[in-house]
């Protein structure tokens, strides 16, 4: 899949050297720098510090985590500290937990003498079933997308928030890839692009959307509900880093916001996500979801380009001011038109019916 002049993926993989490649997600959208995890440490770092992020994408990182760790020491001992240092880095996306746990659950069936190979592999399945399940996912979007035009004989105006795109996943994404698909077979749409602070995630959207050559207009995070009260929202399309079996969504903060907005005023709220996002053994998500807190800086300081069009952080609040910094917030099912899977589009309250 290819997007405009950068036909890059968010993470490539190097057999040959046992290596893995990553975009960091920190320079983005002001620089295209790429870095090279070498050990599972570098793995863990990289999503403790957001230079990889999306839960699609941090369970495929996870997973290489593993197979690096492999193929440095396949006894046990080594595979339950990666196991537990990759497990700590970040606590609300399930995806972590659950490339983690597929990935021991299968090197523990098999001797260490051959566990370096077999990792390896598994990691590789799991990347490649990420793009065929995000392009299924998109697939089944699509026709939300075409109905609607069908419907207004208008393009279509799309309201997404943070990024769910081809960044937070390996290829497609997972919000994003209804729209790719939409683009391609020439349905005219127009996307919504929320800013997300304080991490400006929405950045990475627009990022890509210009690439890929989709129609978009970028809005601060509190644009959303007064875009649709005046009708200039069709949809919301967003992803979600954990789905409780009762159809409750964990997603950037602001997620809640949205979706309390489109109900108002009757308008479709659409989660896109993998089966590998649902949480079965949790029910409600205020109660039974981490929400992590992340750090003071990431609202203290903005990041941008100076004049010279070098990348710079500026201070916002003094270090004195209190911050409460939550990342992400849980969105109950009740206000969900649908879930977008790979198995196709579902009411929240359908999801067990999901074949595991």
């Amino acid at each position: 899949m290819k997007f405009g002049t950068r036909p890059v993926r968010s993470i490539v993989a190097d057999p040959n050297q046992r290596h893995v490649f990553i975009v960091d997600q920190t320079m983005l959208p002001f620089a295209l720098e790429m870095r090279t995890l070498t050990i599972w440490q570098d793995a863990a770092e990289a999503i403790r510090a957001m230079r990889v992020r999306g839960a699609p994408l941090i369970g495929v990182t996870a997973a290489y985590g593993i197979a690096m760790a492999m193929a440095d020491d396949s006894t046990d001992e080594a595979l339950k500290l990666a196991h537990v240092g990759l497990l700590t880095t970040r606590p609300t996306a399930v995806n972590l937990a659950w490339a983690l746990n597929r990935m021991v659950n299968f090197l523990s069936a098999i001797e260490p003498p051959e566990r370096a190979d077999a990792a390896w592999a598994e990691a590789t399945r799991i990347e490649k079933e990420d793009v065929s399940t995000n392009q299924r996912i998109g697939q089944h979007g699509l026709t939300l997308l075409q109905s609607l035009h069908r419907k207004h004989q208008r393009p279509i105006n799309i309201l997404t928030h943070c990024n769910a795109g081809r960044m937070a996943c390996v290829e497609w994404g997972t919000a994003t890839s209804p729209i790719y698909q939409a683009h391609q077979a020439g349905i005219p749409i127009h996307v919504w692009v929320d800013e997300t602070r304080p991490r400006n995630q929405g950045l990475i959207t627009q990022w890509e959307l210009e690439d890929a050559g989709v129609p978009h207009t970028y809005i601060t995070d509190n644009a959303g509900g007064h875009l649709m009260q005046h009708r200039s929202v069709d949809i919301v399309l967003v992803g979600a880093d954990r789905i409780t079996a009762a159809g409750d969504v964990a997603n950037k903060i602001g997620t809640y916001l949205k979706a309390l907005a489109a109900t108002d005023n009757h308008i479709p709220f659409y989660v896109a996500a993998p089966m590998s996002t649902i949480d079965f053994s949790i029910e409600d998500g205020l109660v039974d979801i981490e929400i992590e807190q992340r750090g003071a800086a990431e609202v203290r300081l903005i990041r941008g380009l100076d004049r010279k069009r070098m990348i710079c952080d500026l201070v916002l609040l003094d270090d004195d001011v209190a911050v409460n910094n939550p990342g992400f917030d849980i969105t109950p099912a009740r206000l969900i038109t649908g879930m977008v899977t790979e198995h196709g589009v579902l009411k929240p309250n359908k999801l067990r019916q999901i074949p595991r």
